[in-house]
């Protein structure tokens, strides 16, 4: 019989608990006792502090499940581990060291990895090999820390400070994209906060990467969060499953959050979708913990998704499932708005506040210093005024309508 896989579950420097597969394919998550005697907070929403195990059926809890790295990264690490295939608990385990959040996972028997399956001549899948990160999120990424102004992969033991993404054989200037997008909502929203970023190279690898100031790090350690996959109790998988307004039904019905967050989450969808991203799904929102209660990370993993024929949104809207980027109109705005339960006067706001900074929007793009990206600037730009037409601009009208 093979060996059943456990680990440690630290919540930043504490043991919280164990993490434990069970005969099938059931998992136990079970709270320490001197961490439940501590005064420690849980280390998710859904799994609150208790003395009975968490046990769930069919693999790992959704919050640690989303934990577990995807796409190009799943498939570097799976090879460490000399697989073609790995369970998504023995990625965990192997790699959970470096984790999004304050909680880490680490093997009481650590695996032994290997090159065999690696290719030795890429400096990404190398990088890989010293670091014990786990990233979620389907684009190549690595963990990375800043030392005296450079940047260098993470090593085994390290915390990383930063996140570097690469571009990806179907999707070339996708670090361009997301760096102009983000740029464009940080005008669009100026009083609200994005994710620190900047296009440079790291030491030891040869391509520019998109790097990303870790927002869940800080000089007193590791900070808390989760995506709302995680608080909404949903496997990774199904980070598509669902609508925008549970969200908004989350802050509203969550003791400790503020409902003025449900506009600013109200601003980021519409924000998002004048640039052309229909890739918001329920892992690019995210709320801190902190002892007031739940909050609004910065702003993360915007694209304009729609550049590369993505024209689906990826969550509902108004009851409507995927609706075509094309096929939204001022109606699924209002829609949108009532489900978050805003005003009238409060939607108004919303889209007023982007009219007023489409220009700035437009600059920003315009004069964003990336080289060789005229073309890209030119698509973000057509699609923001094509939506605006297409969509925004007759939601005051709409308003007016109402009884």
């Amino acid at each position: 019989m093979a060996q059943l896989l456990w680990g440690k579950v630290y919540f930043q420097e504490q043991l919280a608990g164990i993490l434990s597969q069970e005969p099938g394919d059931r998992v136990s998550f079970t709270y320490d006792s001197t961490y439940l005697a501590s005064g420690y907070p849980a280390i998710a929403h859904t799994l609150p502090l208790s003395q009975t195990p968490y046990i769930t059926t069919e693999g790992l809890p959704p919050f640690f499940d989303n934990l577990v790295a995807e796409g190009w990264l799943e498939e570097a690490q799976t090879r460490l581990l000399a697989k073609r295939m790995a369970s998504r608990f023995e990625l965990l385990l192997a790699f959970g060291a470096d984790c999004a959040g304050a909680v880490s996972v680490i093997d009481a028997e650590p695996f032994r990895l290997s090159t065999n399956l690696l290719d030795l001549n890429d400096p990404k899948e190398m990088a890989v090999l010293t670091s014990r990160a786990s990233l979620s999120g389907i684009q190549p990424k690595l963990a990375i820390v800043q030392r005296n102004n450079r940047y260098y992969p993470a090593k085994i033991g390290e915390i990383s400070t930063h996140i570097a993404k690469f571009p990806s054989h179907k999707h070339p200037d996708l670090l361009q994209n997301e760096y102009l997008t983000l740029q464009a909502i940080q005008a669009l929203l100026p009083d609200d906060q994005i994710v620190e970023i900047t296009i440079d190279s790291i030491e030891g690898l040869t391509e520019p990467a998109l790097i990303i100031k870790r927002f869940d790090r800080a000089p007193q350690g590791r900070l808390h969060f989760e995506e709302f996959n995680q608080l909404l109790g949903r496997t990774a998988f199904a980070k598509y499953d669902g609508s925008y307004q549970e969200m908004a039904h989350f802050i509203h019905t969550t003791p400790g959050c503020l409902p003025v967050e449900v506009f600013r989450l109200f601003s980021r969808i519409l924000a998002g979708l004048l640039l052309g991203n229909t890739d918001m799904h329920f892992k690019n929102f995210a709320l801190f913990h902190t002892p007031q209660g739940m909050r609004l990370t910065p702003i993360y993993d915007m694209v304009a998704a729609t550049l590369y024929s993505y024209k689906t949104l990826a969550l509902a809207i108004g009851h409507t499932h995927n609706l075509q980027l094309g096929q939204l109109k001022a109606k699924h705005i209002l829609a949108l708005g009532n489900e978050f339960t805003l005003s009238q006067a409060a939607m108004h706001l919303a889209v007023k506040t982007l009219e007023k900074n489409k220009d700035a929007a437009k600059a920003a793009i315009t004069d964003a210093d990336i080289n060789q990206a005229t073309y890209l600037k030119n698509q973000l730009i057509d699609c923001m005024e094509k939506r605006w037409n297409g969509t925004f601009a007759l939601i005051g009208q709409s308003l007016l309508k109402k009884p």
